[in-house]
């Protein structure tokens, strides 16, 4: 019976209060700043020192190399998370926020040392340690929003989680441009910024510890074959994973190389300058969209309307790129690109939580998930990079950028238990 099953595992029916969406939502902009601050700025800058003559292809190698750590430990650490058991002082723990509390402070000593790399392969592991720590961070925070907020607050609630991916981005290029000056102290300001943010949520929220007889059993070989979700009995959550997977593949294809665009692409006068603007552009376009269309979504029920919806916006702003890449239409793109990104991971996000298989595995069913968001940042640097340099040049990647994207929000319609 539904009713007998504890807190941890019953489906949430009493809505969140505000102070909970605000701390979620502080914790979510810490990580977030802490994953895209150092690719967009902070990690490019210092390959360009290092490697200068190859700039492109060692940034490919070093964000692939991260992105498959976090394909690898985000469903790890959500598994693990779903069977975690803590008791300190006499006190039961609960699931969630022990990892992201660690996950916080060992990402934030990661960061302390990928600053004082100065070669290729230091470089590449400091950002290896730190996609491990953050995405055991990300996996735990995610994971509490089927936990804790009832269906029908989930589009709202999943719109204010959503806007930290592109607010942290500008946040954290501000710190690291305009705040402080140099790549030590970039890291180091990101690095504090993320305990701050983080743990609050943390040490402030409840967490609801899993009774014993429900904890799912740690065996190596189970824990392994639990990653594996049968597309045949569960075809909606397959198909959510794909079109998760197309649409996250053509934001990695559009923004990955922005910088190195409008340094080569568009010959602008200040690159740092200009990726600054667009990224304030794209989060404003976010922020306008994202929480109304959430709620929008819950008051009506209808999610896939809206997911194809904004595939098409991100898609027209793609193909803007490609065929006009001057700055006037590159900054409207920015904003359409914001705006459409806005509706989808507001809308996508609560979507997917009706999809999910067992409420004993939440951490590590949206691990699955975000492989989906991750395994992109892999495959995007490997079709990026060749794009760039031998097939057509920026003007094709938008056009793929276009493509990818349409499809991953078309195939969306192949949902069927979610409207």
């Amino acid at each position: 019976m539904p009713g007998s099953l504890p807190a941890a595992l019953a489906e949430p029916r009493v809505p969140v209060r505000r102070s909970w969406i605000a701390l979620i939502f502080a914790a979510n902009l810490g990580v977030w700043m802490a994953f895209f601050t150092p690719i967009q700025v902070l990690l490019p800058q210092q390959i360009e020192r290092i490697a200068p003559g190859d700039k492109e292809a060692v940034f490919a190698v070093v964000t692939g190399l991260g992105a498959l750590a976090a394909v690898l430990a985000n469903p790890l650490a959500g598994a693990l998370s779903d069977r975690t058991r803590l008791r300190v002082a006499g006190r039961e723990l609960g699931r969630r926020h022990v990892w992201t509390a660690g996950g916080a402070v060992g990402g934030a000593l990661a960061l302390l040392l990928l600053s004082r790399q100065d070669t290729v392969v230091g470089v590449a592991l400091g950002w290896l340690a730190a996609q491990v720590c953050f995405n055991a961070m990300l996996a735990s925070l995610t994971a509490g929003i089927p936990d804790r907020v009832p269906v029908r607050q989930r589009g709202g609630v999943s719109g204010w989680v959503g806007i930290p991916q592109s607010l942290g981005l500008v946040l954290g290029a501000v710190l690291v441009t305009a705040v402080v000056t140099g790549n030590t102290a970039g890291y180091a300001t990101i690095a504090l910024a993320v305990l701050l943010l983080s743990l609050p949520f943390a040490l402030l929220t409840a967490d609801d510890p899993l009774p014993r007889r429900h904890l799912p059993a740690l065996r190596a070989r189970t824990l392994l074959a639990s990653m594996w979700i049968d597309p045949r009995r569960h075809p909606d959550f397959a198909w959510a994973w794909l079109t998760r997977f197309l649409v996250q593949l053509g934001n990695a294809l559009g923004t990955l190389y922005l910088l190195y665009f409008l340094t080569d692409g568009l010959r602008h006068p200040d690159p740092a300058g200009g990726l600054l603007t667009l990224i304030l552009l794209y989060t404003l376009g976010m922020i306008l969209t994202a929480v109304l269309s959430g709620r929008l979504s819950d008051r009506s029920g209808r999610r896939k309307i809206y997911v194809i919806t904004s595939g098409l916006v991100m898609a027209v702003a793609a193909l803007l790129l490609a065929v006009a890449p001057v700055w006037p239409v590159a900054m409207a793109a920015a904003l359409l690109l914001g705006a459409g990104y806005g509706v989808y991971l507001s809308v996508d996000a609560a979507l997917i939580t009706q999809v999910l298989p067992m409420a004993t595995d939440r951490g590590k069913d949206l691990g699955v998930i975000n492989i989906a968001n991750s395994a992109p940042q892999v495959l995007g640097p490997a079709m990026s990079a060749p794009i760039v340099v031998h097939l057509g040049g920026y003007p094709t990647l938008y056009a793929v950028t276009a493509a990818v994207t349409l499809l991953g929000s078309a195939l969306v319609v192949k949902i069927r238990s979610v409207p």
